[in-house]
C-alpha cells in the first residue's frame, strides 16, 4: 500500500485536540494497516519522528431507517505519539 492510502484523515474531536498538547495526534487509517506501516507512512508524509503508535478498532454500529437496517462502516484509529524533538503538526493553519 502507498503511504497516502494508509492514512485517510486526521480525527478532529474535542478529545483529540486536548491530547495534541502532549504531542499525540489521532488519525483514521486503513483497517488492514499495521503499526509499523502507519509509523513509516506518517514519517514519509509529514517528515516527523514517531515515538509510538496505538491503534483502536471500532466495529460498525447497527442502524435502522424505517424498515431498512444495516451496519455502518468499521474503522481503525491510530493515536500517534511524536518524539520531543519532532516538529508539531498544525491542522488549523488556513483557518
Amino acid at each position: 500500500m502507498d503511504a497516502r492510502d494508509i492514512i485517510k484523515r486526521p480525527v478532529i474531536t474535542e478529545r483529540s485536540t486536548e491530547i495534541m498538547a502532549d504531542g499525540k495526534y489521532t488519525f483514521e487509517v486503513d483497517t488492514r494497516a499495521t503499526k509499523t506501516q502507519i509509523k513509516s507512512s506518517l514519517e514519509e508524509i509529514f517528515g516527523i519522528k514517531v515515538a509510538s503508535v496505538n491503534t483502536v478498532n471500532s466495529k460498525g454500529k447497527f442502524k435502522r431507517v424505517g424498515r431498512h437496517s444495516g451496519y455502518t462502516a468499521k474503522r481503525k484509529k491510530a493515536i500517534v505519539t511524536l518524539t520531543p524533538e519532532s516538529k508539531e503538526l498544525d491542522f488549523f493553519e488556513g483557518v
